[in-house]
């Protein structure tokens, strides 16, 4: 049963940000629940420049049947023009905790 299962990462800019995404992919069903990091350091390239910055760090524990809509709101809602959405497989888990992620999210 792992096998259908998932954690998404997905940096934001700040905890406004971080609250707001993860609250709205919880409410919605979408995810059973996300951890907020914060205080992560992201060091990338972006149009051709090296960055530096300080993000929150969304850790969304879901299905893969709900990536699409994860992917569809995040990018919605996020205001990063490429936000990273960088989806996990979750290879073994406690059987209880899956089970309650299932029981967490919309039937697909």
């Amino acid at each position: 049963m792992s096998t259908a299962f998932e954690i998404i990462l997905c940096t934001c800019p700040d905890k406004k940000t971080a609250k707001k995404l993860a609250t709205l992919l919880v409410t919605k069903k979408l995810a059973a629940c996300v951890n907020i990091l914060p205080g992560i350091t992201s060091i990338y390239t972006w149009e051709e420049q090296i960055e530096s910055v300080q993000e929150h760090l969304l850790l969304i524990k879901s299905s893969k049947a709900n990536y699409q809509a994860i992917e569809t709101t995040v990018f919605k809602h996020h205001p990063y023009e490429v936000p990273e959405l960088i989806a996990v497989p979750i290879g073994r888990g406690l059987p209880e905790y899956l089970d309650w992620i299932d029981t967490c999210l919309s039937p697909n």
